[in-house]
């Protein structure tokens, strides 16, 4: 039987470090904020929306939202992106993606300081991520996996990974902080060929796909370590991760659930990521 990598003790620790900085940050005048941009009702971004207010608001950090109809302009988004930017109030800002279509969203992305990105999104974010250097962070996804690696002593140098997904979000950015860790790294991709037999050579495989039980007897080894990013829905509303759970368990060395995994590290993140922007701020006054 594997060890279960639960999400719940990552993200208790990281709150009790958040609360910690956020009480010293205001005895020294400085009351950390994030101010969140939601285009429109998408019931997927109100739930994450909800799940960041419950997590700003028992760290005490201020949440200010910004609520826009899908049909605004570009020029009046970006207004407002340049208008929190130069607030010293705001530390960090968290917009919801998808834009709507009739937006450029790479060039809107590019309007966010890298200092306030607190959720990596920008090229500056993203290229700090691959020199390991820079102004930004890390896309909060891609570091949970990190994080959850850590909390269970999971050796990461000399180790064989393996993700499956090369996205900007966790893929690419993920492949870069295992490499800096000594990590020997292989992204997989629907262009992949032999992918099952790729993935049964890792010592930790990490699916990130967006397809619900991909991986299955065939990609697994005894030996693994399986991160499990994948939130998939189907139409009874049953929820399943990237991984067969009920084929992997029993069989690998450790692996996350889903639910109840990596999804709920990611809102403490970027909890995490707006105190360390206000510690920022806070020392160049």
């Amino acid at each position: 039987m594997a060890e279960i990598l639960l999400g719940a003790p990552v993200y208790e620790k990281i709150m009790e470090d958040v609360k910690a900085r956020c009480r010293k940050l205001k005895l020294a005048g400085t009351h950390p904020k994030m101010a969140l941009i939601r285009l429109g009702d998408r019931e997927d971004d109100k739930s994450y929306e909800r799940n960041i207010e419950r997590v700003c608001a028992k760290a005490d950090i201020i949440t200010e939202k910004h609520l826009l109809p899908r049909d605004i302009s570009q020029d009046e988004l970006v207004k407002l992106i340049h208008k929190l930017n130069n607030d010293d109030t705001v530390h960090g800002i968290m917009m919801f993606r998808p834009l709507p279509k009739h937006m450029n969203e790479t060039f809107v992305c590019q309007q966010l300081l890298p200092q306030k990105d607190i959720d990596g999104i920008t090229d500056a974010s993203i290229a700090s991520v691959f020199l390991g250097r820079g102004e930004g962070f890390a896309p909060c996804t891609a570091q949970a996996c990190v994080q959850m690696l850590d909390h269970y002593n999971i050796p990461i140098a000399g180790k064989r990974a393996v993700i499956i997904g090369r996205s900007l979000v966790v893929g690419r950015p993920l492949s870069m902080m295992l490499l800096c860790r000594d990590a020997t790294v292989t992204i997989c991709h629907t262009k992949t060929k032999n992918m099952a037999e790729i993935c049964r050579s890792a010592d930790i495989l990490i699916a990130a796909a967006g397809k619900a039980r991909l991986v299955n007897e065939e990609f697994l080894s005894d030996r693994q370590v399986i991160i499990d990013v994948g939130f998939n829905v189907d139409e009874e509303g049953n929820v399943s991760g990237d991984v067969a759970f009920d084929i992997a368990e029993p069989f690998v060395t450790a692996i996350s659930p889903v639910p109840a995994g990596v999804g709920g590290i990611t809102a403490r993140l970027l909890a995490m990521h707006v105190i360390e922007a206000a510690t920022t701020a806070q020392k160049a006054r």
